[in-house]
């Protein structure tokens, strides 16, 4: 199973440096630098915080986990920009997509957000075409065909959008459990489109270690979450200590999970070191 790390988006120290971070987490082996998308937060947003850890590195994967994809409302100018980041950063880019559940988001950006679904599908249709060449908008992108796509989200909908046009599956940090009990449903899916293979599975969880990591684990995602019940699962699978990280990195492979993408809560970059020390690197 693959290990990323995400970027310190979320509530972004003014002094600790994306550039540091993400040089740190290649050099450490994690596979993915994820980044995650809020309108109505303070965090960086994800394609341009992705653009400055790609021009700091060379190997590792930039993946938004996930982007709210119809708040992008210039289908065109979005399938431009990632096609730039995935030519830019030779064919590094991997969009994770949701149409997302905080109304907040949609208000403050002026979309309607009862039609963010619709929206959704509208931006993967001309995305699609966009980036296999169909008109006059370039660039094309480093990987044939456009940046490979998964979906997050349990709907109907979205499996439909992940057998239609998705690599795989990108499920929200509340727990292995939560994400065992999901797996199966997406493997039907895939398998009942009569798609080959199996789809790449990508899981999500929050953490923090060192002085105080479950007080600020507590903290960030009380304050990052607004639903009582999404909140009290997130922290309750939240990961403050090297053992639980260690049981849940062991507990995912075993549930079949393709890549854990691990996102930091509080600290600086010691958070890197002593993520990779916590894996077993």
């Amino acid at each position: 199973m693959d290990i990323g790390i995400g970027l310190p988006v979320l509530h972004p120290a003014p002094d600790l440096s994306i550039v540091d971070w993400a040089r740190r987490a290649e050099e450490r082996g994690f596979t993915t630098l994820g980044a995650t998308d809020r309108l109505v937060y303070d965090n960086y947003e994800p394609l341009t915080a992705l653009a400055v850890a790609a021009g700091a590195t060379t190997r590792i994967r930039l993946t938004t986990t996930i982007l709210l994809a119809p708040q992008r409302a210039n289908h065109a100018l979005f399938a431009k920009s990632a096609a730039t980041l995935d030519r830019l950063s030779g064919g590094r880019l991997v969009l994770g997509l949701a149409p997302g559940a905080r109304e907040d988001d949609y208000l403050a950006g002026g979309v309607a957000f009862q039609r963010r679904g619709k929206l959704l599908d509208a931006l993967l249709e001309q995305a699609t075409r966009q980036w296999q060449g169909d008109g006059d908008i370039g660039p094309r992108p480093a990987t044939p065909g456009g940046p490979p796509l998964l979906f997050g989200g349990f709907s109907q909908p979205a499996l439909r959008r992940m057998v239609a046009y998705g690599r795989g599956w990108i499920g929200g940090a509340q727990g292995v459990e939560t994400f065992r009990s999901l797996v199966p449903g997406v493997r039907q899916a895939w398998q009942d489109a009569g798609k080959a293979g199996r789809p790449r599975l990508v899981a999500t969880a929050h953490f923090a270690l060192g002085p105080d990591a479950e007080q600020r684990l507590h903290r960030r995602l009380t304050d990052y979450y607004t639903s009582g019940t999404y909140t009290r699962k997130s922290i309750e699978a939240g990961l403050a200590g090297p053992e639980e990280i260690a049981r849940e990195v062991a507990a995912y492979a075993e549930a079949g999970c393709d890549e854990l993408v691990f996102f930091p809560h509080g600290g600086g970059l010691e958070q890197v070191d002593l993520l990779a020390a916590a894996v077993g690197w």
